[in-house]
């Protein structure tokens, strides 16, 4: 098996660091290694298409080598995708990121969006997230992280991967309380009430423009026990499967019974 591991916290991350020796003690798996250079946290799907993509190749402290990119997650994928280092991957694992990723959070963030890029490729993925150790619930990065637990788990869920596969299209989301974990869920996503403020920055520089600062507060949440909310306010490791098909097929009659055809020749008349 051949895994693409990336990240959103850069090339250099200790969650990234961690999980990459873990990951190459699996008999059978080929790890190659394509992050960002340097921190690209919340940058959830984008792409870089205006300009070219830098690459360099990086030797770590073991001898291993990986590549480094001026691109984002989704494009460290890509870049796997199209040949970099060889033959493309069969399993994109994304992290260890460095702060949770739950709820409607997983939608800017860059650890998932690699993962969710593998699906778009037809290739199951595997985004695994760490809370600092003083337990915070929030997204905002902290100092202090044990990635010990989180990265010997998803070496466990690989290591399963070669005798039961995920479905298509699936992706495990992984979230790892601090502390001691008290066990594990399997969770669907929970829901965060943001609590973002429009707060004035003073500048130094009088350059006719007004600087504000609408995010970074502690969201609130609905902690729910079977969401993975619920689950790391519990305590216990969550594992959430998410897919890539937004479409809301309930509503699809509703809209049919609209009559937009009508409003088209309304236009064209």
């Amino acid at each position: 098996m051949r895994i693409l591991l990336t990240n959103d916290d850069g090339i250099g991350a200790q969650g990234l660091q961690t999980l990459r020796r873990e990951l190459r003690q699996i008999d059978g798996v080929t790890l190659m290694v394509i992050a960002p250079d340097s921190n690209r946290s919340a940058s959830a799907r984008s792409i870089t298409t205006r300009a070219p993509l830098s690459v360099e190749e990086v030797r770590f402290e073991d001898g291993d080598l990986g590549h480094a990119t001026d691109g984002t997650p989704v494009d460290c994928v890509r870049f796997a995708d199209v040949g970099l280092t060889g033959e493309k991957p069969d399993l994109i694992v994304s992290g260890i990121n460095h702060g949770l990723n739950l709820g409607d959070d997983v939608t800017y963030s860059g650890t998932v969006a690699a993962a969710l890029e593998g699906i778009l490729l037809g290739l199951p993925g595997i985004a695994v997230s760490q809370q600092s150790e003083r337990g915070e619930m929030g997204y905002m990065p902290q100092r202090h992280y044990d990635f010990g637990i989180a990265a010997k788990f998803t070496a466990g869920v690989v290591r399963q991967l070669f005798d039961n596969p995920l479905p298509g299209g699936t992706l495990l989301n992984i979230n790892v309380p601090g502390g001691e974990v008290e066990g594990i869920d399997v969770t669907k996503l929970g829901k965060r009430l943001y609590r973002d403020e429009l707060q004035k920055v003073e500048r130094e520089v009088n350059d006719g423009r007004t600087s504000y600062r609408i995010y970074g507060y502690e969201p609130g949440m609905d902690d729910t026990p079977d969401t993975d909310i619920g689950a790391i306010a519990r305590n216990r490791l969550s594992v959430t499967p998410l897919k890539l098909d937004w479409t809301h097929h309930e509503h699809l009659d509703g809209l049919r019974g609209r009559d937009f055809e009508r409003l088209l020749e309304g236009i064209r008349s």
